[in-house]
């Protein structure tokens, strides 16, 4: 197995990470778990497009490079999206993880969860919050439960027919 790398993320990144959320909606799609972030593919949607780039330029976007898929992982840390309740501490949000579905890239999730906690560790804060999508199977939910971090709040972003339900999770440092 070769060794994935992190490196912090540059503008140039951006198609890849589309490429990465293109990825994983079309799996979405086939297991019939549409309900995460549609059916579409990102790469096209202005949107989207703006959103990524924008994370690719900021200063605390990371990326997973393996040597034969290249970028095969993201993560944006910053502050607290606006639908979550504000933490009462300070906090290092995980505002999006995204990993290549290839088993080559078996565990970059976790890899950049890793980071995530050494950022916040390098900033003296204990506390890490990330929300995500609480639909489905309940799988994602399970993923961050398995690195540490504990069911929050449970929360729904829009309306009925496009709600979103969401799930607030957080994990503090020892």
């Amino acid at each position: 197995m070769h060794a994935v790398s992190l490196r912090r993320a540059v503008p140039g990144d951006a198609p890849a990470v589309l490429r990465l959320f293109d990825e994983a909606i079309a799996w979405f799609v086939q297991i019939g778990n549409a309900g995460q972030w549609g059916t579409e593919p990102f790469t096209g949607q202005p949107q989207w497009e703006q959103r990524v780039s924008g994370w690719c330029a900021e200063p605390d976007t990371w990326v997973a490079v393996h040597p034969d898929l290249g970028v095969c992982g993201a993560l944006v840390l910053g502050d607290a999206v606006g639908y979550v309740p504000a933490a009462t501490e300070p906090e290092l949000y995980v505002r999006s993880l995204i990993g290549s579905r290839d088993p080559r890239a078996k565990g970059t999730g976790r890899r950049l969860l890793a980071l995530a906690d050494e950022r916040a560790a390098a900033r003296g804060v204990s506390l890490l919050r990330v929300d995500c999508y609480a639909g489905g199977s309940g799988e994602l939910i399970r993923f961050y439960e398995s690195c540490g971090y504990t069911r929050a709040v449970a929360f729904t972003v829009g309306a009925a027919p496009q709600e979103w339900p969401g799930q607030l999770l957080t994990r503090t440092l020892d």
